[in-house]
């Protein structure tokens, strides 16, 4: 990506007007915006303001910054250990429409919608862009756009569509009333415009633009538009018999349609057929330093290897001083550069979602789980004395888990074992304010050298996801299809477990039986990367796996009652909770706004 596009522009030519709510973007300095569209280095300027947006997945101790979502830590997957995160307040039922994280993201992301819009009424008048850049220019801007209305829609729900109005800023009361659209119109409206968009992208970037828009990104949100518009969160969902524009439009369809599944695995065959069969993209394989194949190298460097076949979207650059922070243990005592905080601690809930080294659930009886006792000799990932419960499981359990007793991956001082126990030295006693709250930290994702390295590209999508909601969307519509076990098998065998419909393991028999395979294999597949906190509410199962006791280790002891399994919070989680309530300032400003059901 050029480096125009690395750096956020502070001279962004946006005005800002507390009260215009979602239109307080609207810049106001015409004269401006005329000189602006008049040359490709300011426009330049102006399209990287809009890039600006995206979100920076992994910043997530501090939620407001660049788009950062409390998705991790407000998932089943982990607990921040610090009380000032975002996540740790939702997780408790401590937020409402006032909170201002949630006015946040509705304001950012209208933002950028309202920054594209300008753009894409604009570029035609850049003298010296020439006819190329300007329709590409404008199709970036276009697919960005489309991109900001579904990171709203995911969140929370029915949104306001602009389309291509652009209200000036002295734009009178009656002009800003605008009720919400329904769902399905949002799906239309932004699937439309990523097929517009991609008309007119490339399909590829060149190697000093990467990280710019290009079609396999915008087709990629197509099928992930259709996919939660096919979801049971948004497609006949009677818990949302109520919600209602004023003038009685339902928001949310109220009759499931299995069409929409079809839908959404037609564009999940489409971006195979065009990105995948021609090499294009492909699974991420890696060696170990002899040529031997490696599904630990392969499922831990997919996150950490720039660029890499696999990647289909990413964040460029990234803030990962945090997440290195948070995901690196303690270790006290050691060299700085192997030391941090522990704070982001896994559950043991995904714990226990990871299966054993033949591909199987803990709960198979025949998956070799042991539940009890230590192991007396050292495996690959597991040293000798290791709790058994953490032996003999597939790789990608050591790629996402540091557990207790586990030896560090940046050995450039030699062998670090972190030990999580209380007195341990990544433990509660000696972190101060720095320890994991479950006993487990979280692994994935951390970059194998120096915990204070800076700046790199963060994986927002890639192409296992794209194949685990082609399959998903598959089993939904058209349940024998072949292709169901084909990819998922393909992540599987790249995760070095044994593949269905093998000797070693049958295939799943019938529909609901595939359906939770696959749902298992997402979530250990796609763990730590901001999935689960969606699926488990597009699925409607987040009451299930949302509130209650949530799980980890006893960090209060050392010894045998560290092993036991406690509960660290009790998680409060309401039918409101599916999706974000509309910020109360935006309700109070537009009389035509209807809240979420249940805020």
């Amino acid at each position: 990506m050029k480096k125009i596009f690395l750096t956020l522009i502070t001279g962004a030519l946006l005005a800002s007007s507390c009260q215009k709510g979602f239109l307080d973007q609207v810049p106001d300095d015409r004269l401006t915006l005329q000189e602006t569209f008049s040359r490709k280095n300011t426009v330049d300027k102006f399209l990287a303001n809009v890039y600006s947006r995206i979100p920076d997945e992994f910043s997530q101790r501090y939620v407001n910054n660049n788009n950062a979502g409390p998705w991790t830590g407000a998932s089943d997957e982990a607990e921040f250990v610090w009380g000032f995160v975002t996540s740790n307040s939702m997780n408790i039922g401590g937020w409402d429409p006032t909170s201002g994280f949630v006015k946040s993201f509705w304001s950012s992301y209208y933002q950028g919608i309202s920054s594209a819009s300008y753009f894409i009424a604009n570029i035609n008048k850049c003298a010296d862009c020439g006819a190329n850049y300007i329709k590409q220019y404008g199709a970036e801007a276009r697919a960005l756009r489309a991109m900001y209305y579904f990171y709203l829609m995911r969140t929370f729900g029915p949104v306001v569509l602009l389309g291509e109005t652009i209200l000036p800023p002295d734009a009178s009361f009656n002009e800003i009333q605008r009720p919400r659209n329904s769902y399905d119109e949002c799906v239309a409206f932004v699937v439309s415009e990523l097929d517009k968009a991609a008309a007119d992208l490339p399909s590829t970037s060149i190697s000093d633009e990467l990280g710019r828009i290009n079609r396999p990104i915008a087709l990629a949100f197509k099928q992930k538009v259709l996919l939660y518009a096919a979801s049971p969160q948004f497609n006949g969902n009677a818990d949302y018999a109520a919600l209602k524009n004023k003038d009685g439009k339902q928001l949310i369809s109220q009759q499931a349609d299995p069409a929409k599944w079809k839908a959404a695995a037609n564009a999940g065959k489409a971006f195979i057929e065009e990105f995948v069969k021609s090499g294009q993209f492909k699974l991420y394989r890696k060696n170990e330093a002899n040529g031997t194949y490696s599904p630990y190298l392969s499922c831990r460097d997919v996150m950490l290897d720039d660029w890499n076949p696999e990647v289909i979207y990413a964040r460029v650059p990234g803030n990962v001083t945090w997440l290195q922070y948070e995901r690196t243990p303690y270790h006290s005592g050691s060299n700085g550069e192997a030391r941090g905080s522990g704070g982001l601690g896994a559950t043991q809930a995904i714990v226990d979602a990871y299966f054993t080294a033949n591909g199987r659930s803990i709960d198979d009886p025949a998956s070799g789980y042991v539940n009890s006792g230590f192991s007396s000799t050292a495996t690959t990932f597991a040293p000798a004395g290791t709790y058994n419960q953490w032996v003999n499981r597939e790789p990608r359990f050591y790629v996402g888990i540091t557990f207790n007793g586990s030896i560090w991956q940046y050995t450039r001082y030699g062998n670090i074992k972190t030990v999580t126990e209380y007195s341990g030295n990544s433990g509660k006693k000696v972190g101060g304010n720095d320890y994991t709250p479950t006993g487990y930290i979280v692994r994935k994702n951390v970059f194998v050298g120096n915990v204070n390295a800076g700046n790199r590209t963060l994986v927002l999508l890639r192409l296992a996801e794209v194949y685990l909601d082609y399959i998903e969307a598959l089993n939904e519509s058209d349940p024998t299809h072949p292709d169901i076990l084909t990819y998922l098998n393909e992540i599987r065998n790249r995760a070095g477990i044994p593949a269905y419909g093998t000797p070693e393991l049958p295939a799943p028999a019938g529909q609901e039986a595939m359906r939770i395979a696959i749902r298992k294999e997402r979530r250990v597949e796609l763990a730590f990367e901001n999935s689960r906190y969606f699926d488990v509410r597009r699925w409607k199962i987040a009451e299930q796996t949302e509130g209650g006791p949530a799980m980890g280790l006893n960090i209060a002891a050392d010894g045998a009652a560290f092993y036991q399994v406690v509960p660290f919070e009790t998680r409060v989680f309401l039918k409101k909770h599916y999706l974000f309530p509309i910020p109360q300032s935006e309700v109070d400003i537009d009389k035509e706004m209807v809240q979420n059901t249940g805020w």
